[in-house]
């Protein structure tokens, strides 16, 4: 793969000197000790990948591009077995802007999950906590980013005094990650391996945020964004750029080229297992091995195993098609339950691939959110009643759709956590959750909706037909086909349903300014937590959790959108979330926990209808370590990442064979 090799070369040593440093330079406050003083470390093996570009000086070797104390990864302990470096893995994702599925798959955080959701340091050689006040970060000496730079505590000072508390680039000020006490941490930097935040009242969301999905990034490549910084770029070099890229600020260009997260842009450097290598990627999108990896294996060898990685972009409805196909080696993100039969199928008939069936972390297959947030008021005014909601979850028929859709393998239920979590109370899963039309019939009575049109549909206290509008991504049929099953179910009781299929970032769109009425998507991400897991989902904290958008644009935004929960319930339920910051024990949070789940199963905020149907997962006969039971999760455990994808390897006799 020589041209792959050739373009990633360009790749690294074109950002080199776009920031004006050798990919092999070394910051003046970093000291480190020569290789032979390393802690013993097995014996380095240079990866084959990039071979070429070490034996013409263009690369340094492998003992110069780990840091000095890497993370060894002992996998036969983990029941793994040691790989060997090569190949090109296949996945795929439905949009151009899912390629960030590379920053989740990856998972390189500074502290993340293992395999038994423990958090451990990851690209921080050790992470200190001391009552959830102060948290000290010792970084690795000798890391580097991509391109061959230093990574050190000078990457974490310019995000924060150069970033985050720049009112250009983050006019808001700090996020939610760093208040607490609704005050900013102290941040302080004593040597270039060592990062303080200390704050006066506890932070207990700290942790968990940086082993998120979603990585916050709380650090930043200083000597490539330099280049776009007012504060310490040429002013005419700042212009011409400005100018270049068409855009009106300096502020609009470093955000547009900061994109951590994006991962569309090939001369940021990352600390990510595989690079990208393509930009404006509108079918297929490139990644290669990091040469720079703070991983290695018991035996010397770098990781990732996997040299390339190609995304193709192709249209949902023919994921699952394509996989039938053996045109993926990887793949569970556009499958769905409905799609095993015809892997299972092809899988018999000689596919390349097995379909493994894996558990899903979500809290609710399927879940109807009603927007008490809607903009009309006399819907507002009806789905904030209670016993609307309680009766509209009482007419879902959950045994007819688990049969029809899961041959019976869901869990019915109301949105929960799940069994495996310590807080799995059955009683929340079941309340207001068994089909009885009759009890939702005398609900809607009494909500003041007992009047209707001779068609039987009720009428809303201002004569409008009670016709409830459900936007849904229309990603996946699953869903299509229950809101089907749903249309008779509600019909029994009066009330109509309107499907209306949109784009998932349109949706989400009119979801947050109150233009929707009621949406469909999965339940909470998270449905095992934990009592260090923080409960602001619970919460109207987060605009995310589509039954109250504008509650919590107010939180997230400090009262400056949005709206105050103006519900007693809801109100108790910040409280709660207000408490646990601030609770001493295990056993306080675990009280919390369970009032708070206690609450939403009660208030229906979200109509769950089943749990745990399994999710199909493609994989390659020839890849190994991927793990045949295993839970899908984003967070925790960011999907594929958790299971440590750089960690996958093919076997190349099996390979051969295929």
């Amino acid at each position: 793969m020589p041209e792959l090799r050739s373009v990633l070369t360009a790749v690294v040593m074109v950002a080199a000197l776009l920031t004006g440093a050798p990919a092999t330079a070394q910051s003046a406050t970093e000291t480190l000790r020569p290789v032979a003083e390393r802690p013993a470390l097995p014996p380095l093996q240079e990866a084959l990948f990039w071979q070429a570009e070490v034996d013409r000086g263009e690369m340094p070797p492998i003992a110069e591009r780990i840091p000095q104390t890497p993370l060894v990864v002992d996998l036969q302990a983990k029941g793994r077995l040691p790989g060997v470096q090569g190949s090109t893995l296949r996945t795929m994702v439905s949009r151009s802007k899912d390629i960030r599925q590379m920053v989740v798959y990856g998972y390189a955080r500074l502290i993340g999950y293992d395999h038994n959701y423990d958090i451990v340091p990851d690209i921080l050689l050790a992470f200190e906590n001391e009552g959830n006040r102060r948290f000290t970060l010792r970084l690795r000496p000798g890391h580097r980013w991509s391109d061959g730079a230093p990574f050190t505590s000078a990457d974490f000072e310019y995000y924060w005094t150069h970033v985050v508390m720049n009112p250009e680039l983050t006019p808001g000020g700090p996020s939610e990650l760093f208040l607490a006490g609704g005050q900013p941490p102290r941040v302080s930097f004593p040597d270039a391996f060592t990062v303080i935040y200390e704050w006066d009242a506890p932070n207990p969301r700290f942790p968990h945020a940086l082993a998120q999905a979603n990585d916050p990034f709380i650090y930043r490549p200083s000597h490539y964004l330099k280049q776009y910084h007012a504060a310490f770029a040429d002013p005419d070099d700042l212009t011409s750029l400005m100018r270049e890229k068409r855009v009106r600020s300096w502020a609009a260009l470093h955000n547009r080229l900061d994109n951590m997260y994006h991962f569309d842009n090939p001369e940021l450097p990352t600390l990510q297992p595989w690079i990208t290598a393509s930009t404006n990627a509108t079918t297929r999108a490139l990644f290669v091995r990091n040469p720079y990896y703070h991983r290695i294996d018991s035996f010397g060898v770098q990781l990732p195993y996997i040299d390339v990685v190609e995304m193709s972009i192709v249209a949902g409805g023919l994921i699952a098609a394509k996989s039938n196909a053996s045109e993926s080696d990887l793949q569970a993100r556009g499958l769905d339950f409905r799609d095993i039969a015809v892997l299972k199928k092809g899988e018999a008939d000689g596919g390349d691939y097995v379909t493994h069936l894996w558990s899903n972390g979500t809290a609710s297959q399927i879940a109807i959110y009603l927007n008490l947030n809607f903009n009309d008021p006399v819907w507002r005014d009806v789905m904030r009643d209670v016993r609307v909601r309680r009766a509209l979850s009482l007419a879902i028929d959950r045994r007819m759709i688990n049969r029809a859709l899961y041959f019976g393998l869901g869990k019915e239920g109301g949105m929960t956590v799940l069994s495996r979590s310590p807080f799995f109370d059955p009683k929340n899963l079941l309340a207001w959750a068994i089909h009885d039309p009759d009890q939702a019939n005398r609900l809607l009575d009494e909500a003041g909706l007992a009047q209707r049109r001779p068609d039987g549909i009720r009428l809303l206290p201002d004569g409008r037909p009670m016709e409830v509008v459900i936007e849904t991504a229309g990603e996946r049929q699953e869903v299509e086909n229950a809101l089907q099953i749903i249309v008779d179910t509600w019909r029994d009781v009066g009330v109509k349903l309107v499907m209306r299929p949109l784009d998932r970032d349109i949706l989400r769109n009119r979801a947050y300014a109150g233009v929707t009425m009621a949406s469909v998507w999965y339940g909470w991400d998270n449905g095992i937590p934990g009592p260090e897991t923080a409960p602001d989902y619970l919460a109207p904290r987060q605009q995310e959790f589509l039954a109250w958008p504008k509650w919590g644009q107010h939180y997230q935004t400090q009262g400056a959108a949005g709206e105050a929960p103006d519900l007693p319930e809801a109100q108790r339920l910040m409280e709660l979330a207000a408490d646990w910051e601030t609770a001493t024990s295990r056993k306080a949070r675990e009280a919390i926990w369970r009032e708070m789940l206690a609450i939403h199963a009660d208030q229906v905020y979200a109509i769950g209808i089943l749990t745990e149907a399994p999710q199909p997962v493609v994989v390659n006969r020839a890849l190994r370590n991927v793990p045949e039971q295993a839970t899908w999760a984003w967070d925790p455990g960011a999907h594929f990442g958790v299971h440590r994808v750089d960690e996958f390897w093919f076997d190349p006799a099996a390979r051969a064979s295929q």
